[in-house]
Order: C-alpha cells, then structure tokens, then sequence
C-alpha cells in the first residue's frame, strides 16, 4: 500500500479556503481596496506617506510617516473626507484620523570585512609568538589565518 500525496495546492487558494486565512486574507483586500481609493483622492506626492489602518464605526485612521505629511493632510483633511464620503465604501466616514509612524530604519548590516594582507598577517603572527597570554595569542594567531593571499591578475 502506497501513500499519495495530496495534490499541490496555489498558496492563494490556501489563504481563501482556511477558515483562520479566510478572514485575514478578506480583511487584507479590503484594506488594499480602501487603500487605493484613499490614494486616488491624494496628491500623488503624498500617496506613499499615507496608508490606511483601519475603518470601522465612521472612524477612518490613517498612518502617515511623518509629522510634516500628517500636518499637509490635516488642511486638506475636510475636502478628503467630503470626496471619500461620496463613494460607496466610505458611507457613514464621519471622521479621519491621522496617526504618525516613521517607517522602520533598516538595521546597520555590516559591511564585507576588510581583506588582511599576507604582510599584515605575518606582522600579527609575529606578535603572537612573543605574547605569553595563551587567549590573547589563540586570537591574534585565528586574526592572521584571515589573510588572504594577492589576487592573480
């Protein structure tokens, strides 16, 4: 007796059938939806400082990434909420919240390490020999087996 595997399934189809994924995945496309028309009643300057957190009880809150954008679109503020009251998916937008959250800085990635010379590496190595501190030695003898030797053009 042999074992099947289950046919392979899309991923998309996954997110729409499991019941947990279903709603999650509803509520992201109607989120990406609200989005879109936001976006569209923007200036496209500000359309990448502004995304749309939520929408519930009249009350939309947007995030904006900066106090300078938040402070652009709070005097624009009533016009954007008479526009977005116009369309189906904003009946009952009573108000709009705007919430500042800079973006997350990428954290410092470090760099390649600088290449250490054959050269470099016989100085240090000469140093460990005299050095009568067996860790401090181990370490400047593993620094020195890092060179590595010139490119061949």
């Amino acid at each position: 007796m042999s074992l099947r595997p289950l046919p392979a399934r899309a991923p998309a189809a996954l997110l729409r059938e499991a019941k947990p994924l279903k709603a999650l995945f509803g509520e992201a496309r109607r989120l990406d939806r609200l989005q879109q028309l936001v976006e569209s009643q923007l200036q496209p300057a500000a359309r990448e400082h502004c995304h749309v957190a939520s929408w519930r009880g009249g009350s939309l809150l947007l995030i904006v990434t900066d106090g300078h954008w938040a402070t652009r679109l709070r005097y624009q503020q009533r016009r954007l909420q008479r526009q977005l009251q116009n369309m189906e998916e904003f009946t009952g937008l009573s108000r709009i919240l705007f919430k500042v959250q800079p973006p997350e800085t990428p954290r410092h990635k470090p760099g390649p390490s600088p290449e250490l010379s054959m050269r470099a590496a016989g100085n240090i190595q000469e140093t460990a020999r005299g050095i009568t501190d067996p860790k401090l030695k181990a370490a400047l003898e593993r620094l020195a087996s890092h060179a590595k030797p010139a490119a061949e053009d």
